[in-house]
């Protein structure tokens, strides 16, 4: 997995996070699987949106957040535990929920995580994922501005390469919409190219390139920035 060193954790909390007002949507969409008593696992938590957002939407729930950067990890501000997907630091059937947001594209041994999440799972328990899928790209709006980065969608995984890399069954797959700006001006203003696995893909001329566009944009549109991932909720098999 991807380890954020302290530059990369200092611009994704600027560039990546967004408010909860903007992810409701989310809320709502994972909500049957955060009940009441569950312990939920944030893997690859980051800097501690999701860990931050869940205490607020389910209180009921326990929260375990783990994250292989110590930068990132001391960015959040949150207690987090350092681990992996290859080594996860919780017992066996220990968690009811693994959560998965944005990370997926960086396990490249998939049948070693998946192991790992069989493991950690209790009887009945899941994974749900928050992610861009190579051949489900079509709701992310960074692309109008910075078409090139698309070739960085190669090293993203289709939801079969996921699901059966795991070893997981498919059981749940939809966008799922997000406020991720309040406006195209608010989004060039929190722009980091560091803080993007697709927009480390590109050259600094073509960042720059489209970064004009976006700010040319962003002079005659108004409204909120919109952009969906897919919610993919996993069983084991």
């Amino acid at each position: 997995m991807h380890r954020y060193d302290a530059v990369e954790a200092a611009s994704y909390r600027v560039a990546r996070e967004i408010s909860l007002t903007g992810l409701s949507s989310w809320r709502d969409a994972v909500e049957p699987y955060f009940l009441p008593g569950r312990t939920v696992l944030d893997l690859g938590a980051g800097t501690g949106l999701f860990v931050r957002a869940f205490a607020e939407w389910f209180p009921g729930v326990a929260v375990v957040a783990v994250e292989p950067s110590a930068d990132m990890r001391q960015a959040s501000g949150l207690t987090m535990l350092a681990g992996d997907a290859y080594a996860i630091p919780v017992p066996d059937a220990s968690v009811d929920v693994v959560w998965i947001s944005t990370v997926i594209h960086h396990v490249r041994d998939l049948p070693t995580a998946g192991a790992e999440l069989r493991r950690v799972l209790r009887p009945g328990g899941v994974v749900v994922l928050r992610s861009l899928f190579r051949e489900r790209h079509e709701g992310v709006g960074l692309f109008r501005f910075f078409p090139e980065a698309t070739r960085a969608l190669s090293s993203f995984p289709t939801v079969s390469e996921v699901a059966d890399g795991l070893g997981f069954a498919v059981d749940r797959l939809e966008p799922v919409a997000q406020v991720t700006a309040l406006s195209l001006t608010k989004k060039a203003s929190s722009l980091r190219w560091e803080a993007d696995t697709l927009l480390r893909s590109l050259s600094e001329q073509e960042f720059e390139a489209g970064r004009a566009r976006l700010l040319e944009a962003a002079a005659v549109e108004t409204g909120p920035v919109v952009d969906h991932l897919d919610l993919l909720v996993l069983n084991a098999v």
